[in-house]
């Protein structure tokens, strides 16, 4: 699959979903996510960028933040365990380079798990290119000074919550709970903070593959079975207990095989994300002016970024081994072999020509034949020597084609002496 990604994309996409949906091998996660991110083409339209941004010095405005949060990444895991270890040296270069790629946004703590685990599946290079197309394609505007993009998906989600659970949506609304209060580390490190660690990946999967309406999904799903009941809702009186039940959530709704199947079955398309988007950005310019923050559109997955930026790959041109002339037969083919079309139609326009010009011998009539008879009779051709009849006998049969040519090179010099006697 991986090796034929352009034609499975483009034919197949609906296996790669499903493929996806069920769990992305181990031994491929890393690779498949470079693939359905466009990190990949994003490394190889940029050959030597990371190293250049690796070596340069950086800001060090930015560096100080940026070693302050490298030991908060995973404390547990073997990667970052150690204080300047290669995981942390690691998730150090990505999270510089990316403040030096993008100047003007900079850096933002929500960035670090998402290199972190990242740098999990594969090198810095790759990482950092996988990080790129995170925040510029699936996530844009996230990281940015003003949390612009954040706070309008908040409201999205809030829309979207009416529809997928009311009795969530009723609660949360009585109570006067700001979605920033509860969504924002759940989308802004795409759940990394958030659920176990085996429903990370298989998120992340479906992340990587159909774009942020898995993290509404998610999002969805998390709020419906932790808000959506009244018996749920027994134990949230007031804003200090609904927004700990949100942050102290039951292992049964994050389970991994129960939340994807929730999250696979949820009728939540990129349509109604889009939908919602526009009303929500209308309300917000009524109320707050236009957006500060002029971040490009949102792509939804790993269809959409491939046909935004299709794969540079090169053109084959056939190069053949072994060159035979037109009429040489192929080995091991029987017969010969017909001569191209080219060919044929200049040998056919080469006759034409020849039989325009008169090249061509035509029959000759009763009254030539009779002439041509005549004029060998009376004198015969001086450069011909005397027919020996004993020689004539013992002449090979290899000689006829050739005495065949003499003769008609004979007959067409007698017909034209013939022709001049009859004018």
């Amino acid at each position: 699959m991986l090796n034929n990604w352009d034609k499975w994309m483009a034919k197949k996409h609906k296996k790669i979903r499903l493929r996806c949906q069920k769990g992305i091998p181990p031994s491929l996660r890393g690779r498949a996510w470079q693939y359905l991110s466009g990190g990949k083409v994003k490394l190889q339209q940029n050959p030597g960028k990371f190293d250049e941004l690796d070596m340069s010095p950086g800001d060090p405005k930015w560096l100080d933040v940026i070693e302050r949060d490298l030991h908060r990444q995973f404390p547990f895991h073997e990667m970052f365990v150690s204080r300047g270890g290669h995981g942390q040296q690691d998730l150090f270069r990505v999270l510089k380079a990316y403040t030096l790629y993008r100047p003007e946004e900079g850096y933002c703590q929500a960035q670090a798990p998402i290199a972190a685990v990242l740098l999990m599946h594969m090198p810095a290079e790759q990482a950092f290119w996988c990080l790129v197309q995170i925040c510029e394609k699936y996530l844009p505007g996230y990281y940015s000074e003003k949390l612009e993009a954040i706070q309008l998906d908040g409201e999205i989600l809030f829309s979207l919550l009416q529809k997928v659970s009311p009795v969530a949506h009723k609660h949360l609304s009585q109570q006067k709970i700001d979605p920033l209060l509860y969504m924002t580390e759940w989308f802004m490190c795409a759940f990394a903070r958030t659920l176990p660690w085996s429903s990370v990946l298989r998120v992340w999967d479906m992340f990587f593959c159909e774009g942020v309406k898995i993290i509404f999904r998610v999002g969805l799903v998390l709020l419906k079975h932790a808000l959506g009941s009244p018996e749920k809702l027994k134990a949230c009186q007031g804003q200090y207990e609904t927004i700990e039940q949100l942050r102290s959530l039951s292992p049964k709704i994050m389970q991994e095989a129960f939340l994807v199947q929730e999250v696979v079955e949820l009728p939540v398309t990129e349509r109604q994300i889009e939908r919602e988007h526009l009303i929500q950005l209308r309300r917000w310019q009524e109320t707050r002016g236009e957006l500060q923050c002029h971040s490009p559109p949102r792509l939804h997955g790993a269809k959409a970024i491939l046909e935004a930026e299709p794969c540079p790959w090169p053109t084959l041109q056939p190069s053949p081994s072994i060159r035979l002339p037109p009429d040489a037969p192929l080995p091991g083919s029987k017969g010969k072999v017909k001569p191209p079309k080219q060919i044929q139609k200049a040998q056919k326009e080469q006759q034409k020509q020849a039989k325009a010009r008169g090249q061509l011998d035509e029959p000759p009539t009763l009254s030539q034949a009779k002439a041509v008879a005549a004029a060998g009779d009376a004198r015969p051709p001086q450069d011909m020597p005397p027919k020996d009849p004993d020689h004539q006998d013992s002449a090979p049969q290899d000689s006829a084609p050739q005495d065949s040519a003499h003769h008609r090179s004979r007959e067409s010099l007698t017909s034209q002496e013939s022709e001049d006697t009859y004018l």
